[in-house]
């Protein structure tokens, strides 16, 4: 796929929601240039990274190289839609803590709230690959995202009903408001199970199709529309909860998971042979391995006796704190401390989604290129460069947390951090558990990295301040003072040193097939 035909497709995804707000908004011709100014940004970097990314041969014909665009365009596109139905919960956030609880109990979902339900989530998506790993290895990723995609859609039709049902008073409103935290934590645990199938498909898919050498820079263009998935679940998702309401920022995920659950039964396939073209020696773990599957207890201990999966999996522990410490928190620490601050407004808080797709957009090419060109397809030294800029911007931010510097330094760490999770959890996963048990690979790496994320919100959920509404709904008390919310930045410290430490312990690590084993 052309750098130019990607570029359109971003456009096309991006447009239409923008101009409908546009229109609502109205305000004229200056009006639609600051609406349209984020998208511009976003395909010009689109453009830029896509039509610069250095080429290699492996030999694929064009007939083969067009059935691959085929294979992972939808594929992608539904694990970004994936996220928008996975991070809607943030979204909702900002409606439901503006609903009073059961008898006057205060907001539905204040920090602490959010922080447990999140939390539970993401520790159910943690362990997730105890079942889903082994599942996708014996099934195939096309099985595992159409459950994923259809499970995660009926859930999110579900959240969006009981939504309605709290806005309007129906049956049992009563009831879901004094069970609220149960409620949606059950209901984002089931969403969070069927969201796990999501990462383990993605790469179980992609693993036969893509040579160890160019997985580095697959990942970069593959990245490309992972990123999308964070611009549509928060600039998206702010634009529907602005425009339609609460309910729709549930709806809206179901239904596009629902149309491209149905594009996936047609077009993607778990391998080449599959797909009418000729199977080739990706050259990763499984390279050389021609034996019968290995039971599902062998094939968890020996990805455990890994030093190098062990490590990478811890690495991504601290990626999976870091990444949602920044996703999550960042607009709420600016939203209920904008008196002091004034950070609400400004150019990140308005394009968060935006600017968090680039920064992964840039990250992922980065990260890639690097590996498959300067590194020889290494993955550790770029993830420990990486882990080290991250760890100086953390010791920055705890300094500036409470400066107008703020937004753009986590910016910049989520470039890096996202930079870190592609190279590990969507690339690594394939190099060293090789395409035969790829699944369970990615699932210990990947569930590491929200069992880390679980560990954040319940983290903060206990470190930061409680927020407190007047009777206008304004923020006040103890999280409306930037000193209380100290705990934020100075809580990533030991995690950005944790992971460049171990990220170096892999520095020279490279995949060795059965063959090559021997071989040495």
């Amino acid at each position: 796929m052309t750098a130019r035909r990607l570029a359109l497709t971003a456009f096309l995804l991006t447009m239409l929601p923008n101009l409908a707000f546009a229109a609502e908004e109205g305000g004229g011709f200056m009006a639609w240039v600051q609406t349209f100014a984020p998208i511009a940004i976003l395909l010009v970097v689109v453009t830029f990274v896509i039509g610069r990314l250095p080429k290699i041969d492996i030999g694929h014909t064009d007939a083969f190289r067009r059935r691959r665009v085929m294979n992972w365009l939808p594929l992608g596109l539904t694990y970004a839609f994936l996220y928008m139905g996975r991070y809607n919960l943030k979204i909702s956030k900002f409606a439901f803590e503006n609903m009073e609880g059961a008898e006057g109990a205060g907001a539905l979902m204040g920090n602490d709230a959010f922080g447990y339900i999140f939390g539970v989530g993401t520790i159910v998506y943690g362990i997730s690959f105890v079942i889903n790993g082994p599942l996708t290895d014996k099934f195939g990723g096309k099985f595992s995202i159409l459950v994923g995609a259809g499970g995660s859609a009926l859930i999110n039709a579900i959240m969006g009903v009981v939504s309605l049902s709290l806005m309007h008073g129906w049956a049992g409103s009563e009831w879901a408001a004094e069970h609220f935290v149960t409620l949606m934590s059950v209901l984002y645990a089931l969403n969070m199970y069927f969201q796990s199938f999501g990462a383990v498909a993605i790469v179980k898919v992609n693993a036969p199709w893509f040579h160890v050498n160019e997985r580095g820079v697959f990942g970069a263009i593959f990245g490309i529309l992972i990123s999308l998935g964070v611009y549509f679940a928060f600039d998206w998702g702010y634009l529907i909860l602005n425009n339609l309401g609460l309910e729709w920022v549930f709806f809206v995920p179901a239904i596009l998971l629902t149309i491209f659950w149905c594009l996936d039964v047609y077009f993607v396939r778990n391998t080449p042979g599959e797909a009418g073209l000729k199977d080739f020696d990706t050259a990763d773990a499984s390279s050389g391995d021609d034996g019968p599957r290995l039971p599902v207890i062998e094939v968890f201990k020996k990805m455990f006796r890994n030093p190098i999966i062990v490590t990478i999996a811890l690495v991504e522990f601290c990626s999976g704190f870091l990444r949602q410490a920044i996703m999550q928190w960042y607009r709420t620490f600016a939203k209920q401390t904008d008196e002091v601050l004034g950070l609400v407004d400004t150019f990140v808080f308005d394009n968060w989604g935006l600017l968090l797709c680039c920064a992964g957009i840039l990250g992922g090419v980065i990260a890639g290129t690097i590996s498959d060109h300067v590194f020889n397809s290494r993955r550790g030294p770029v993830a420990a460069l990486l882990y080290g800029t991250m760890a100086l911007l953390a010791i920055t931010l705890a300094f500036v947390y409470d400066t107008a510097w703020v937004g753009w330094l986590v910016i910049v760490m989520s470039m890096c951090v996202i930079g870190v999770h592609g190279m590990l959890s969507g690339t690594a996963s394939m190099d060293f558990g090789g395409k035969k048990n790829v699944g369970v690979a990615v699932g210990i790496i990947d569930g590491f990295v929200y069992l880390g994320t679980g560990v954040m919100s319940l983290t903060y959920a206990f470190l930061l301040p409680q927020e407190e509404l007047d009777a206008a709904g304004k923020i006040v008390g103890e999280a409306a003072d930037p000193a209380n919310w100290i705990w934020w930045p100075v809580a990533m410290i030991p995690m950005t040193v944790i992971g460049t430490l171990l990220a170096m312990r892999i520095w020279n690590a490279k995949p060795k097939g059965k063959a090559k084993a021997a071989a040495h």
